[in-house]
């Protein structure tokens, strides 16, 4: 016996353990837990888990409005970058280049920078991960930088794919390292497996994997664990519960059907004599009977009728899926409300709390994983590419590149339960020191140099078309009389 038993054995003196987790009696026989690491949870349960979330999603409409809920607050309209750079000339020659090759970023040539972001997003959160490839073009195909992005699903990166190569080097879950651990390739299948036949690339070379540098993959994932390098789907704690619930919700649904077929059952003694308003048999040898309103149906001695009485449902079924859909929105990180759209139990109070806690979890993701893994890594491959090509003149690159890549990304703004509460509590804490007005204009996703423009061409064409408005100072001041329009003078010695 080792020392450390015998020391739990002398603290515990027969007792109950320290821990009640710990304990294996009645009630714990039960769970038989496992302890798998990071790779090796994954490793026998990804597929699994991806493939049911994607059905899930696919079939479930409450699975898809939380996934699509939570894409359209963590990126909305996009996560935009506001260059750092000193200098304002080329600070606004970076931003107009930016913004000229969003509109073709998409190698698949279906939407911009950001909706790749939205698509990126909801592609983890459906399958646990989603991979960018970046591509680069040549000068003959006329983009404004040559960089394109292609996405790929999870699929397309084998999680069985496990060796040791020559090199030292390691494969785990399709992934290569080196000696340090770091990552330096990606084995890649050209085409989706699920798409058989019917995929681009589904020749012979299909299924076979391509070695690709992991300097041209961007592996977008939410790390749980420390060593975890594939992703976990959003919907895993969930899935078990949602199918349930959708099965439930089915039988309630077939039960108050049955319940509204309102049917009655006749018997008699004598068979062969028909009923008032009874039709003849049809093919099967069955005859029905029909009630209009207001019949006084006289029975013959011996006939009696039964009508259905089916179970109801009771008064507790929106309670039950109340409760359950909470738990569910907790296992997806969203709000009861926007997984259901249920405001029937809110007040002001309380939804403004359940979206502050909601904005924290989805400022985190925002900032931690969009964009750490995905739009720095774009923006500074993005920069370099526009360096080497000349569309960008920015001397000392080579030497402070730091400095010129530095950059602030600006998510989508918060619109708020009750703006005009915000917007007061926003202007006293500018007013008071705590707050500028470069971050409160962030804080709704616009970049402040472009407002203050835009404000001060508004002004300038107020006052070219003699405009005063409210937020003119002069608006409630007196203005100045019109002067009279001076009168022609008349010469006395004129007669007429």
């Amino acid at each position: 016996m080792s020392w450390i038993s015998k020391i739990g054995r002398r603290l515990l003196g027969g007792a109950s353990p320290i821990y009640d987790g710990a304990g294996a009696g009645r009630r714990a026989q039960a769970w038989q837990p496992s302890n798998l690491g990071a790779v090796a949870a994954l490793a026998h349960t990804q597929d699994q888990l991806r493939a049911k979330s994607r059905d899930m999603v696919r079939r479930n409409a409450w699975a898809a409005a939380g996934i699509e809920a939570f894409v359209a607050n963590a990126v909305g309209t996009g996560i935009k970058p506001q260059s750092m750079v000193h200098d304002a000339l080329r600070r606004e020659a970076i931003q107009r280049l930016w913004r000229e090759w969003c509109e073709s970023a998409d190698a698949a040539g279906l939407t911009d920078f950001y909706g790749l972001q939205a698509l990126a997003c909801r592609s983890m959160l459906e399958g646990g991960e989603c991979l960018l490839r970046l591509r680069y073009r040549r000068p003959e195909d006329g983009l404004p930088v040559g960089l394109q992005l292609q996405v790929l699903e999870s699929e397309h990166l084998p999680s069985t794919l496990n060796q040791e190569l020559a090199t030292g080097h390691v494969i785990r879950a399709g992934i290569e390292f080196d000696r340090l651990g770091r990552r330096v390739a990606y084995h890649l299948y050209r085409s989706h497996p699920g798409d058989g036949m019917l995929a681009p690339m589904s020749g012979a070379g299909g299924m076979e994997t391509v070695r690709v540098p992991a300097s041209e993959i961007i592996h977008l994932y939410r790390p749980l664990r420390p060593g975890q390098i594939r992703g976990e789907p959003w919907l895993a704690r969930a899935l078990i519960k949602l199918h349930d619930l959708d099965q439930y919700d089915d039988a309630e649904l077939v039960r108050k059907k049955t319940a509204a077929m309102f049917a009655g059952f006749v018997t008699r003694l004598a068979p062969e004599d028909n009923l008032l308003g009874e039709g003849l048999p049809d093919a099967s040898g069955a005859a029905q009977a029909g009630l209009e309103p207001g019949t006084m149906q006289i029975l013959e001695p011996g006939e009696d009728i039964k009508f259905s009485q089916p179970a109801d449902v009771g008064g507790n079924y929106a309670e039950f899926l109340r409760m359950q859909f909470r738990a569910v929105a907790a296992a997806m990180g969203i709000t009861y409300e926007m997984l259901t759209g249920d405001l029937t139990q809110v007040n002001y109070s309380s939804i403004r709390a359940g979206l502050l806690e909601f904005r924290r979890r989805c400022e985190a993701i925002q900032h931690s994983v969009i964009v750490h893994q995905l739009c720095r890594p774009v923006w500074q491959a993005w920069l370099d590419q526009a360096l080497l090509e000349g569309a960008l003149v920015l001397p000392g690159y080579s030497s402070r590149s730091r400095s010129f890549r530095a950059a602030k990304w600006v998510p989508q703004g918060w619109q708020w339960v009750d703006p005009k509460k915000e917007f007061e509590a926003m202007k006293t804490a500018i007013r008071s020191g705590l707050l500028s007005r470069s971050q409160a204009i962030s804080g709704f996703g616009y970049d402040a140099e472009d407002m203050d423009r835009e404000i001060s061409a508004d002004n300038r064409r107020a006052d070219d078309l003699g405009l005063v408005l409210d937020t003119d100072p002069r608006h409630d001041q007196p203005q100045p009389a019109a002067r009279p329009a001076p009168q022609p003078l008349i010469d006395p010695d004129d007669e007429d």
